[in-house]
């Protein structure tokens, strides 16, 4: 079973930066994708940055341009920086993974971190 660590959260002054970051933990051979999504009070859940195992990238609108993703796939590690923050971008962030393949399995699974918070003060 595949274990997620965040790290990274906190709180800022808006025009600050934060860097996140998500290990999985586990008998992986491999993720397919990794990833953020958020989730503000009141509010649905909501793409944040995923990226492939060959580094494909999608951004969603309110933080393109303003966050980077990468991962290390030796390490099975998401990063996510966070430039330019914006009380906006106060939020629970979730680190997901997609297509995690094991080791002792035939096939893959899906997971959630636990969330970790992020604060952007006005």
């Amino acid at each position: 079973q595949v274990q997620l660590v965040e790290s990274g959260g906190g709180l800022v002054q808006a025009g600050g930066s934060l860097g996140l970051s998500c290990a999985a933990s586990g008998s992986i051979f491999s993720i397919d994708a990794m990833g953020w999504y958020r989730q503000a009070p009141g509010k649905q859940r909501e793409l944040v940055a995923t990226i492939t195992s060959g580094g494909g990238i999608n951004y969603g609108d309110s933080v393109k341009g303003r966050f980077t993703i990468s991962r290390d796939n030796a390490k099975n590690t998401v990063y996510l920086q966070m430039n330019s923050l914006k009380p906006e971008d106060t939020a629970v962030y979730y680190c997901n993974v997609r297509g995690v393949r094991y080791v002792s399995r035939a096939y893959g699974t899906d997971a959630w971190g636990q969330g970790t918070q992020v604060t952007v003060s006005s």
